[in-house]
C-alpha cells in the first residue's frame, strides 16, 4: 500500500514545529536566565538609547502602534470576516485559532517567566506587563504569517518572494521599535518571533491536515479512476 503523497508535507511540517518549538524554549531560558543572546540586552538597549532623535522616535511610536497586538487582532477579525464571506470558512477558523492561541501562549508565558521590563528611566511609552517574551513580536509574526498563508495560494514566484520580504521587514520593523522605545531586552523580541513561529506553524500544519480550500485542487490522494472499457 502507498502512503499518501500529502503525508509528507505534513511531517516536514511536523517536524519544523518541533525544530522551532526548540528553538523557541531556549530563548525562552536565555531571556529568563540573562544568558545566550541575552548578553547584548543591555548594550544593545543602549545603542538604541545613543541614536534616539524626534523624528526617529515618531516613525518608532506609529510602527509599534500600528504592530500591536490591539491591532493584530483587528487585522485578525477582518481576515476572519473577509474569509468567512468569499466561503472560506476553513481558514476564518484557521486564522481565529492563530489569532486566539498565539495571544494566550504569550500572555500565558509572560506570566510564567514574570521577567521585568528596561528600566523605567530607558522608556518611551507606557508599557505595565511582564517582558518575556515581547506579545508585539510574537503577534506580528503570527497574523502577519497568517495574512501571508491566506495571500499565498495561486501566486506567482515573484509575487511570494514579494509577500515574504515585505512580511519579514515588517515583522523585523515592530520588533526593532520595541527596543528601540526601551519597553523590551533583544531577548524578549527574538524570544517573541520564535514563539510566534511556532503557533503559526502548528496552525499552518493543522490547516494542511484539513485539506484543500474550496476552489482549490484537491491533494492527490490516489490513483486516477480510469474510465470503464466499453469495448
Amino acid at each position: 500500500m502507498r502512503s499518501s503523497p500529502t503525508r509528507l508535507p505534513l511531517v516536514l511540517g511536523a517536524v519544523l514545529v518541533a525544530l522551532l518549538a526548540l528553538a523557541a524554549g531556549w530563548l525562552l531560558h536565555f531571556g529568563a536566565t540573562g544568558s545566550g543572546p541575552a548578553d547584548a540586552d543591555a548594550a544593545l538597549l543602549t545603542d538604541a538609547i545613543a541614536v534616539r532623535e524626534p523624528a526617529l522616535t515618531t516613525t518608532a511610536v506609529t510602527i509599534t502602534t500600528i504592530g500591536s497586538t490591539a491591532a493584530m487582532a483587528l487585522l485578525a477579525a477582518a481576515m476572519c470576516v473577509v474569509s468567512w464571506l468569499r466561503g472560506h470558512r476553513a481558514d476564518a477558523l484557521f486564522v481565529a485559532a492563530a489569532a486566539i492561541g498565539g495571544s494566550a501562549l504569550f500572555r500565558l508565558l509572560k506570566v510564567f517567566f514574570d521577567r521585568p521590563r528596561p528600566p523605567v528611566a530607558t522608556r518611551l511609552v507606557n508599557e505595565t506587563n511582564e517582558s518575556l517574551p515581547s506579545g508585539h513580536a510574537t503577534m506580528s509574526v503570527v497574523i502577519v504569517g497568517a495574512l501571508v498563508v491566506l495571500l499565498w495560494t495561486g501566486r506567482g514566484t515573484v509575487a511570494r518572494v514579494a509577500l515574504l520580504t515585505a512580511a519579514t521587514l515588517w515583522v523585523v520593523a515592530v520588533g526593532a521599535t520595541r527596543i528601540y522605545l526601551g519597553v523590551h531586552w533583544f531577548s524578549d523580541v527574538l524570544a517573541g518571533w520564535f514563539v510566534g513561529a511556532t503557533w503559526l506553524a502548528v496552525c499552518v500544519v493543522v490547516r494542511r491536515s484539513w485539506g484543500s480550500r474550496p476552489g482549490e485542487p484537491a491533494p492527490v490522494d490516489a490513483d486516477p479512476v480510469e474510465p470503464a472499457d466499453d469495448r
